[in-house]
């Protein structure tokens, strides 16, 4: 896993547990607990755009480095 994957994963575990914390004192149905849950999806749904990014190819990573080049060029009809 690299380093980005497992820094959301333990961002994620940490708002596990401090929702888990805020529902214990504010309650489950309270704002505060439903915020942090929020903020837990909100991590979830991060990790899950990162795990189905697809890495770029060797063109593409050229293309961002030199948009100028004339393989990069693209032509719109």
């Amino acid at each position: 896993m690299s380093d980005t994957k497992e820094q959301i994963q333990e961002t994620i575990e940490s708002e596990v547990e401090q929702a888990r914390a805020v529902c214990d004192i504010s309650g489950k149905d309270s704002a505060e607990c439903a915020a942090a849950w929020d903020a837990v999806e909100e991590l979830q749904a991060e990790a899950s755009h990162q795990r189905n990014k697809k890495p770029k190819n060797s063109l593409e990573q050229y293309c961002d480095d030199n948009p100028e080049a004339v393989e990069c060029r693209v032509y719109e009809d």
